[in-house]
């Protein structure tokens, strides 16, 4: 069986968007690209069995292509699901892109001592926990504690990615985590409710209580009920979205993160341009001296200091 027949993509798969527009917004000196993905190709890292979806291939070198056109200097790439606690894929990302990029990876418990220093040494600085039941298997919290305090020594954090309503059952294991702790797309909250309803309060009230809790104002693509997507040249995109992350940029300025999330996995009814996605930043981080802490002094601090 060959591996174009053994790994065929979900039905119903979208593309990362071919051909990005450059953008208008002009990204400050040093910017990173602080969530991305690497998928394959599947002929080099095979995808998990385990996956829970089968994406289209997204190597490195459509990375680091898509990082110069769009102007940022550095990216940090995010394990994806669909390659499990393999993270070959992710590492030889590491290892090619020349001190231009850190990772986060997925770790099993039994992940050896090791492993941790050679994937810390490739550029690993920290393990994501996923929470969100329809992307990945739960994992007992006892062995998540277990794992944050395997990597603490090694100045990693921890990455959650889950969704609002979850938030209630998980408070009390992430604000106990012994690390930083960042979590993925706001905790995507639903937009549709007030920015300042309980829901999205809970989150804040977080963020405020809990000093090493950072956030990622990325993915507007995904919590956007009413739009307009990023496509044909639109320059107020997931306009519903912004109040959110604004909210999180001004009160939470040296905490804050921002990403593409390219190559976008999972998403249902648009592939988003990437380069109209850098546009909407100056919409959620209108100051220069904002643009400036979201993406560069953050993340340059979290992952090369």
């Amino acid at each position: 069986m060959t591996t174009a027949e053994t790994f065929t993509k979900t039905p119903g798969w979208l593309d990362y968007y071919d051909g990005p527009s450059r953008p208008r917004f002009r990204l400050p000196a040093g910017a990173v690209d602080a969530h991305c993905h690497v998928f394959g190709p599947a002929a080099v890292f095979p995808y998990a069995p385990e996956r829970k979806y089968t994406p289209c291939d997204a190597p490195k070198e459509a990375l680091f292509a898509l990082r110069d056109h769009l102007g940022f200097e550095k990216n940090v790439i995010v394990q994806a699901t669909c390659h499990g606690t393999d993270n070959r894929a992710l590492v030889d990302a590491l290892r090619a892109a020349g001190g231009r990029a850190r990772g986060v990876a997925t770790v099993s418990r039994d992940v050896s001592d090791a492993e941790l220093r050679d994937m810390h040494e490739a550029g690993v600085r920290g393990t994501r926990f996923n929470f969100v039941k329809r992307l990945a298997d739960f994992t007992p919290r006892e062995v998540l504690a277990d794992i944050a305090a395997r990597i603490a020594p090694l100045g990693w954090h921890v990455v959650v990615y889950f969704e609002a309503q979850d938030l209630p059952e998980l408070y009390d294991f992430f604000t106990t985590l012994p690390t930083t702790v960042v979590v993925d797309h706001m905790g995507r909250p639903d937009v549709a409710q007030p920015v300042d309803g309980p829901e999205f309060g809970l989150f804040v009230r977080m963020m405020q209580e809990h000093p090493n809790i950072w956030s990622k104002v990325s993915c507007p693509e995904r919590l956007s009920r009413s739009g307009p997507p990023a496509l044909n040249g639109e320059q107020a995109a997931y306009r519903d979205v912004v109040p959110f992350s604004r909210r999180l940029v001004e009160t939470f300025p040296d905490r804050v993160l921002w990403g593409t999330d390219w190559p976008h996995p999972n998403l249902k009814d648009h592939m988003p341009d990437d380069g109209l996605l850098v546009d909407t930043i100056p919409h959620i981080a209108p100051t220069p001296e904002l643009q400036r802490k979201l993406l560069v002094d953050n993340p340059n601090r979290l992952y090369w200091s």
